[in-house]
């Protein structure tokens, strides 16, 4: 193989692992976010859990994309274990798409369709045709760069050395490991198979060499998932565990098969000319003969993984959880004693939603202050948590409302239940505010020191109110004096600062999507300051006299 053979490789193996990522950002860029609503929501059924991952898959080129994106669901607490062993099943089905592709014999068109893809990225500026030219020029790209591999690797036909090399790799264990590792290294199982098809194109290698490596590269992929698990919680370790078991099982049973039984032949004999379909089509038989042997057992996967990584006492406070209520459908006896007891759990619960809020508040003045970006997804994450102590409590407290006699503490958990609710908006106010620092970011948005000024006030007073409010619990009526205070000097703030932004504007001193930001910032302080009034006004009237 000479110098100019492996430089020829080397474009080919660049221009092919271009073309791969470059065909699915556009497919991601195109129906990412659409797909990761679907990924969330449509997972309740097997069945369709299955179809969705191996759908999703399909579309975005990736099945590492897609169980990264389980492993995010699964740490969030938005996904079961056991419901995301339905969609890795469908991802290992959808990544063999590419396989396919890859198999089909477009090689002298590949150029054409590079070209007419880069047509479309250059000359059109819709951004969705944009997409759809990233998409079809890595397409195009792909084929080129595995021409290219294909032409450079012929010569090695001649060489003994990796003949006898490709030969070795019929022996199961070599196979497996160096398909493993490969793809480990290259964190594409689509990538290293279709590196393979690129060999075997070559000559240089057969089905019955190629298989091992194959099962391999299965396993080498959850490399990708193990990366995303670390940081996160437990729960999400296992939903990895469970993607390495689904292709150690699959590779086992196929290893066995195919030594013991004529399968690589006969997968040989439904395209006896081209091995890179022969590659295409077993790499499909894998995973979706291990995905309907398994999913009958998937369950118990999720109960094996949760066995090999058993709980620890401090993963209950890594999930969103509910630290002093049973949730609503596990609390179904009425006991003696229940409604004193509800009141001060309910409260304690409610208590951790206000401190939430609080945070997220602070947080969202600081990164507008700041112009950053770097909080949001923090912000995000306890954002939804605080929707889910919402739903949970307001759930909770409906159960105890239905099984309470005494007018007074009926009153007193009505008094609760809209205290939550205002606690939420609180939250959704927070997060409208740290959203802004997207458009401050894109648009460089630089505020007047004064209004940076502002800000910190806005931030300290709203800092202050809700801290008085884990007073309001204990039915301290100064409290809720100061609180009504509180939002009365947060009105005045309001409309202060409004006058002064008018007057900045007529003299030109700030851009008009600053204008519009500060705008939208006072709305929600203000707002702010009403869910604040409204807590201590509902706890007042609903106290319990002692």
């Amino acid at each position: 193989m000479k110098i100019a053979d492996v430089f020829s490789l080397l474009g080919g193996l660049a221009l092919f692992l271009y073309g791969m990522q470059m065909m699915s950002g556009g497919l991601e860029a195109a129906a990412g976010n659409r797909m990761k609503q679907i990924l969330e929501k449509l997972t309740a059924n097997r069945f369709l859990g299955v179809i969705v991952g191996a759908v999703i898959t399909a579309v975005i080129q990736s099945s590492s994309a897609t169980t990264v994106m389980v492993v995010g669901f699964v740490n969030s607490g938005m996904m079961t274990l056991q419901q995301a062993v339905w969609i890795i099943m469908g991802a290992n089905i959808g990544t063999t798409i590419t396989g396919q592709l890859i198999a089909l014999d477009i090689g002298a068109l590949a150029p054409l369709i590079a070209f007419v893809g880069v047509a479309l990225i250059v000359f059109v500026k819709k951004q969705k045709v944009h997409h759809i030219g990233l998409i079809v020029a890595g397409l195009g790209i792909l084929f080129v760069g595995m021409d290219m591999m294909s032409a450079a690797m012929m010569p090695l036909r001649e060489s003994p050395e990796f003949v006898n090399l490709m030969v070795k790799f019929s022996n199961p264990l070599l196979g497996i490991l160096v398909g493993m590792v490969f793809t480990a290294i290259i964190q594409s199982s689509s990538a290293s198979v279709g590196i393979l098809q690129a060999l075997a194109s070559s000559g240089l290698i057969g089905l019955s060499s190629a298989v091992y490596v194959l099962f391999g590269q299965n396993i080498g992929t959850c490399i990708t998932a193990v990366l995303a698990s670390i940081g996160t919680n437990r729960n999400a370790k296992r939903t990895t565990v469970i993607h390495l078991m689904f292709n150690i099982i699959g590779t086992v049973i196929f290893t066995v098969i195919c030594m013991a039984t004529p399968l690589t032949s006969l997968v040989e004999s439904w395209t006896p000319t081209k091995v890179s379909a022969q590659i295409a089509n077993m790499h499909t038989l894998f995973n979706v003969a291990t995905t309907l042997l398994l999913l009958p057992f998937g369950t118990y996967l999720a109960k094996l993984a949760q066995k090999i990584l058993p709980e620890r006492a401090e993963e209950k406070m890594e999930q969103m959880h509910l630290s002093y209520i049973q949730p609503a459908e596990r609390d179904k006896e009425m006991r003696i004693g229940l409604s004193a007891i509800a009141q001060t759990q309910v409260s304690k619960e409610i208590n951790r939603m206000i401190q939430m809020a609080r945070t997220n508040v602070d947080r969202s003045f600081e990164a507008v202050k700041s112009g950053s970006t770097q909080v949001l997804a923090e912000v995000r994450e306890r954002e939804e948590y605080i929707d889910y102590l919402n739903k949970e409590i307001s759930k909770y407290i409906s159960q105890i409302m239905i099984r309470e006699s005494n007018p007074k503490d009926s009153e007193y958990m009505s008094a609760l239940f809209k205290v939550c609710g205002n606690v939420e908006r609180i939250g959704d106010h927070a997060i409208n505010i740290c959203e802004y620092t997207k458009h401050i970011e894109e648009q460089h948005i630089q505020f007047l020191p004064e209004v940076l000024t502002e800000i910190d006030a806005m931030r300290a007073i709203c800092n202050e109110a809700l801290a008085m409010l884990e007073g309001v619990h204990k039915g301290d009526d100064p409290v809720i004096d100061k609180i009504a205070a509180l939002e009365e000097q947060m009105d005045t703030m309001t409309e202060d600062y409004r006058k002064k932004q008018i007057q900045r504007m007529s003299e030109g001193k700030c851009s008009q999507e600053g204008c519009v930001i500060y705008s939208e910032m006072l709305t929600d302080f203000e707002r702010i300051g009403d869910h604040i009034l409204n807590i201590g006004q509902e706890i007042g009237m609903g106290m319990v006299e002692e």
